[in-house]
């Protein structure tokens, strides 16, 4: 029993001392960045921005893999059901706290199974109007929609798309009713709102700004805190009318719940390292993305923030993914 007892202590001292030294050795192979939306959208171009600075950071490459389905669910639950060990990764939208109250079954446990290692980058969307719309500003157009209510309508990307979202909550604060028309993918819904078949729409800054800047769409606002350098004539919704109103889509890295604290921290350092880059930071920035380097426990208290906040929003306006 003796013998046994020792035999027991030895394998546990073992046990605790093999992951700290697996975590002093990673990474010893490219690591997996998982994506859960098809390439060329925000995440998938986010990914790609920082994927080489933040690979020679950690001291190996970092492999994007492609994973979309079911609004991203798909991907993150990939991740989430992965090996433990820092070798896949993944990169989500704010949809990772928008989703749990959107989808009536998740397929993983956003706080349980998932273990932030750092923000990325925020992006601004920006609510443009067809020229054609008697609309100067927001003033005008909340005026506008108050006086014709459900007359107005605005193109989202999709059901459940941050697109949609962000022109929900303008919606809510403002105190109007606009009608959503979604369409399958951002494009489409822009080039319906600049030939007048949908009075406006919240596309992603970087996507609209050549169609503003050529006229053939009018910008009232961008989204977020504060002016883009991209469109610096343009003011944010908030200063132009509506103070309460703020959306940004942020965008966060994360591995599996279980990972070691040491590899979570190596790669929470390494990326905040590539965020820090003045060569990455101007390519971020002239893209439309703003670099927002922080700790884990950080970006774990903004999702836990966020998803009850976006959870009653869904629930007040009768949100759905149909």
């Amino acid at each position: 029993m003796k013998n046994r007892a020792r035999l027991t202590a030895l394998m546990a001292v073992c046990l605790a001392t093999a992951l700290p030294a697996a975590a002093q050795t990673y990474p010893e192979r490219p690591v997996k960045l998982v994506v859960p939306y098809a390439p060329g959208g925000s995440a998938d171009i986010t990914a790609r921005l920082v994927s080489d600075e933040w690979g020679k950071a950690l001291g190996q490459s970092i492999v994007i893999e492609n994973k979309a389905g079911a609004g991203g669910n798909v991907g993150v639950d990939s991740v989430a059901k992965s090996k433990a060990d820092g070798y896949t990764i993944g990169l989500q939208t704010v949809s990772l706290a928008i989703n749990p109250g959107l989808f009536p079954r998740m397929p993983y446990d956003t706080l349980k199974d998932l273990e932030p290692i750092g923000m990325v980058a925020s992006s601004q969307h920006v609510l443009v109007v067809n020229p054609q719309l008697p609309a100067s500003n927001v003033k005008e157009l909340i005026a506008l929609a108050k006086a014709q209510p459900g007359k107005l309508n605005y193109g989202s990307a999709g059901n459940g798309s941050t697109f949609h979202m962000s022109a929900e909550l303008f919606k809510a604060v403002a105190g109007t009713e606009i009608v959503h028309v979604p369409y399958r993918g951002g494009g489409p819904a822009l080039n319906d709102t600049i030939a007048g078949m949908v009075n406006m729409s919240f596309p992603v800054l970087s996507a609209a700004r050549g169609m503003v800047e050529s006229g053939r769409l009018r910008a009232l606002g961008v989204t977020g805190p504060q002016r883009s350098p991209l469109l610096p004539n343009v003011p944010t919704i908030a200063e132009a009318g509506l103070p309460d109103y703020n959306f940004e889509t942020w965008f966060m890295v994360f591995a599996p719940a279980g990972t070691p604290k040491a590899v979570i921290d190596k790669l929470n350092a390494s990326l905040n390292q590539a965020l820090g880059s003045p060569a990455l930071k101007e390519r971020m920035v002239r893209e439309g993305f703003d670099p927002i380097p922080s700790t884990p426990a950080q970006a774990e208290r903004r999702l836990a923030k966020e998803m009850p906040v976006w959870s009653k929003l869904i629930k007040d306006k009768g949100i759905t993914t149909e």
